[in-house]
């Protein structure tokens, strides 16, 4: 089936969205709310319920009008569409209203989603991809454990088979949107007699099973989107399982990289923007101070930077159908200037942003320094994402092993 024309493609797009959602309002004013400036969400289950039901709205609206997973090849349940009517569809997607989506629908559409259409059977793909694709399934990513997180590949959850089904049991940590998922792509080792990559396999694990175990993390900006998973005895029929058994470390390693990309990228405002340090500035008369202009100035580059990275691993990731280590690139970028706009708004407001002056848009500003340093970890932290990018990338030789370093080296005597 040959391929719409872009230009032809952009407006119909172009005017989808504008039947679908309303035009996006410039940031102009510093009049934003903690939670538009948070990090994480800081939610009741009711807000986030509410904030759900929003954001499956859109997503399913997407998926029924063929705009959902568009580099995804059609056997796979996508558009099959090339990288460059991806992009288009970003430009102009943001400039309108989109509703902010939460970790748990990125997670769910971004990643769960995109590994099961590309490892599971055509069974899987037809009852789990599309219904996560299209929201009508929500799933949350059970990786992280309390000892493996940058080290994934040293995780001690178990699966042992037991005729058509499969036991689990182990802990899983920094679960996001857990409490509202109905499964969890869920990483267990089936195997420890090999090495420790060889022997793990991925499962969709229903989160309402008998011996799921939910538990919220209180984080220090005060929300609970985050949670520790106690799996005991929970029982998963063979027909769940996403590959074959050893095959979850390439399952792993996929959906990581759908990860960064997603975190590097997407319309989920995450702990404001370039325009919304520009309104702070300009609200506290600070503009006409050069050494403003010039951190402003600076911001601004990084952010142009960024989108152009975004663009480029997007397109590349698209014509490649997986997503390589380019992508931690983005993640990287994403979190730095994350930090640094914070800093920027932290700069500005001086003593504002410890002390609550009642001015708009101020002190909403310690949601965001709260929340950022907690980015720098999620999705792979950023010396995991600078060792992906000087190996994978940049072909450097690895780290050398610590216990290989004579201790006079490592103590300096």
């Amino acid at each position: 089936m040959p391929q719409p024309k872009v230009d032809t493609w952009r407006a119909e797009v172009r005017q989808w969205l504008a039947a679908t959602l309303a035009p996006r309002q410039a940031a102009d004013t510093p009049g934003h709310t903690a939670a538009d400036l948070a990090v994480f969400h800081n939610l009741t289950d009711a807000q986030e319920r509410e904030l759900l039901d929003r954001c499956r709205a859109y997503q399913r609206a997407r998926h029924d009008a063929g705009y959902q997973a568009l580099t995804l090849p059609t056997e796979n349940g996508g558009q099959g569409l090339t990288a460059a009517h991806a992009a288009v569809f970003a430009q102009e997607e943001a400039a309108f209203d989109v509703p902010p989506s939460t970790e748990l629908i990125s997670v769910t559409v971004r990643l769960v989603a995109m590994s099961v259409s590309l490892f599971g059977t055509p069974e899987q793909r037809a009852t789990h991809a599309r219904a996560f694709l299209r929201t009508d399934l929500l799933a949350c990513q059970l990786f992280s454990e309390p000892g493996a997180g940058s080290d994934l590949a040293a995780l001690r959850t178990r699966a042992r088979r037991d005729g058509e089904d499969w036991v689990i049991d182990g802990q899983k940590v920094w679960t996001s949107g857990a409490q509202f998922a109905e499964y969890g792509l869920l990483l267990a080792r089936t195997d420890p007699d090999v090495v420790k990559q060889a022997g793990i396999t991925a499962f969709l694990v229903p989160m309402d099973s008998p011996g799921v175990e939910i538990r919220p993390i209180r984080q220090m900006s005060g929300g609970a989107s985050f949670n520790e998973v106690f799996l005991s005895g929970v029982r998963v029929p063979d027909g769940l399982r996403i590959g074959r058994p050893g095959q979850g470390w390439e399952v792993a390693n996929a959906t990581l990289a759908f990860e960064r990309t997603a975190s590097g990228s997407g319309n989920r405002r995450k702990g404001g923007t370039f325009d919304d340090v520009l309104a702070l500035a300009r609200s506290l008369e600070r503009t006409g101070d050069p050494l403003v202009r010039r951190r402003l100035a600076d911001l601004y580059v990084r952010g142009a930077l960024r989108a152009a990275t975004v663009d480029r691993v997007a397109r590349a990731s698209a014509a490649g159908g997986r997503p390589g280590p380019e992508a931690s690139l983005t993640k990287l970028m994403a979190s730095d200037l994350l930090t640094r706009t914070g800093q920027v708004a932290a700069e500005l407001m001086g003593a504002r942003i410890t002390a609550d002056t009642g001015e708009p848009g101020t002190f909403a500003w310690t949601e965001h320094l709260l929340g950022a340093p907690g980015y720098r970890l999620a999705g792979g932290t950023d010396q995991i994402q600078r060792n992906l990018i000087s190996e994978r990338v940049l072909k450097l030789p690895g780290e050398p092993r610590v216990d290989k370093v004579p201790f006079s080296e490592l103590s300096g005597n």
